[in-house]
């Protein structure tokens, strides 16, 4: 089954470490919440190759599974897209911009 491309938007996450483990959150400044959990690659996770903090760029979806909490789903699949500091705040600023 092909993915539904418009339930699909650009989403900036970071690394951060919530009760000793690394997990995958919004970037805050964004549509959805810094709380909302992202399920994603491990290989962003991996902190060899990835400090915590650093940045990502998803294509991901709000869903929920069988009416349990929402978090947001991204293809393990999908490329890796490194995003820098001043990657991240043009992309909240272009967010901000399209909100209005």
């Amino acid at each position: 089954m092909a993915r539904d491309s418009y339930a699909y938007r650009q989403v900036a996450v970071h690394s951060v470490q919530r009760r000793g483990a690394v997990a995958i959150h919004p970037v805050p400044g964004q549509a959805f919440s810094p709380a909302l959990p992202v399920q994603c690659s491990q290989r962003l996770k991996d902190l060899d190759t990835y400090p915590l903090g650093t940045c990502f760029l998803l294509d991901a979806k709000l869903t929920d599974r069988l009416g349990r909490d929402q978090y947001l789903y991204a293809w393990h699949g999908d490329a890796v897209q490194v995003l820098s500091a001043q990657q991240v705040k043009a992309f909240l600023a272009e967010f901000r911009r399209g909100r209005i």
